[in-house]
């Protein structure tokens, strides 16, 4: 088995396969002449179970894993450090209709199951996001799928794409959907179409979702949005989910956005998720602030929440704030 996987890596082009592929009937044909045209005759031509793929640019700003190395620590599979710079695109197709698909990194252990594997060579990426684009539409099938392996492409098709889908008037599953991506894969581009979305879009729950987004953005001006929202929007739900995407993110901007909220904001359900994004900051670097609130706030809800907080955090500080109140 071992060999033949050898070999069928010694087959493919290596930039644009799966390394590993076992248990295939496999085939491999150029779609040079246009990806549609191969997708739809291979779509017509498999009453049986069948996959048909193939390997695209991707961006590096979005992990893409293999299903076995999440089934626990202990069990042997790639591991990214640095995301993959190609991915993987898979189709399922059985009775001549589309039944799934998949996006995977090209690292992983792919096993067909015996069933045929028509590989596809000379893919355009442009080619590529648009076949997806046309799938997308399909909610209760494969639409989400093909959102997400467009995500990943690297190639300005893509941006386009997840723009004409958060477009107003496409239908609401589509746009959140799509928002959910724009943050964690399409780097400084979906963090600009993102501010629009903040900042003018006229579903709430859409805007709500792409705050969400925005926390998952690895761009340095994330935090700086995610700080003007806590600070100075309007929508107290708003404001909430700013100060909870702000427990991703670290420096003094944070923890000055998420202090002001508690001491100043006007609405109490959004100093209340303050005090909890507090408790959540990594390295314990809300700790000093939860006891700060303690010995500070007038609000006694506040204090017993801070309380709360200290008390489940174990944190060698906070025992030894208790210790100083006993005493």
């Amino acid at each position: 088995m071992i060999r033949a996987a050898l070999l069928l890596a010694a087959v493919l082009p290596l930039a644009a396969q799966p390394k590993l592929l076992i248990n295939a009937r496999l085939d491999t044909r150029s779609a040079a002449a246009g990806l549609e045209p191969q997708y739809r005759a291979l779509l017509a031509a498999q009453p049986q179970p069948a996959w048909m793929g193939y390997g695209v640019p991707a961006v590096r700003s979005y992990g893409l894993g293999c299903d076995y190395v999440r089934d626990g620590f202990n069990t042997a599979g790639v591991v990214h450090l640095e995301p993959p710079d190609h991915a993987v695109i898979l189709f399922r197709v059985e009775g001549g209709a589309l039944d799934r698909i998949r996006t995977l990194s090209p690292d992983c252990e792919i096993d067909a199951g015996d069933v045929p594997v028509h590989w596809l060579t000379d893919v355009q990426p442009a080619q590529s996001v648009a076949l997806l684009a046309a799938l997308a539409s399909q909610r209760d099938t494969y639409g989400n799928g093909a959102v997400a392996a467009i995500a990943v492409h690297a190639d300005a098709a893509a941006d386009a794409a997840l723009a004409r889908f958060v477009a107003t008037d496409q239908p609401d599953w589509l746009r959140l959907r799509t928002v959910s991506l724009l943050g964690s894969a399409r780097g400084r581009s979906g963090l600009e179409l993102l501010k629009k979305l903040i900042a003018g879009d006229p579903n709430e729950a859409l805007r709500e979702r792409a705050v969400s987004a925005v926390a998952a953005s690895r761009e340095p001006e994330s935090v700086d949005l995610l700080v003007s929202i806590a600070r100075n929007d309007t929508h107290p739900r708003m404001r909430m989910q700013a100060i909870s995407g702000l427990n991703r993110k670290k420096g003094r901007a944070v923890i000055g956005a998420i202090t002001y909220a508690i001491e100043n904001d006007s609405d109490v359900q959004v100093r209340r998720r303050a005090v909890s994004t507090l408790a959540n900051l990594p390295d314990g670097e809300g700790i000093p602030l939860l006891i700060q609130v303690v010995k500070t706030t007038k609000d006694q809800d506040l204090r017993k929440q801070a309380m709360s907080s200290l008390g489940q955090s174990h944190d060698p500080r906070a025992l030894a704030f208790f210790e100083d109140v006993l005493k």
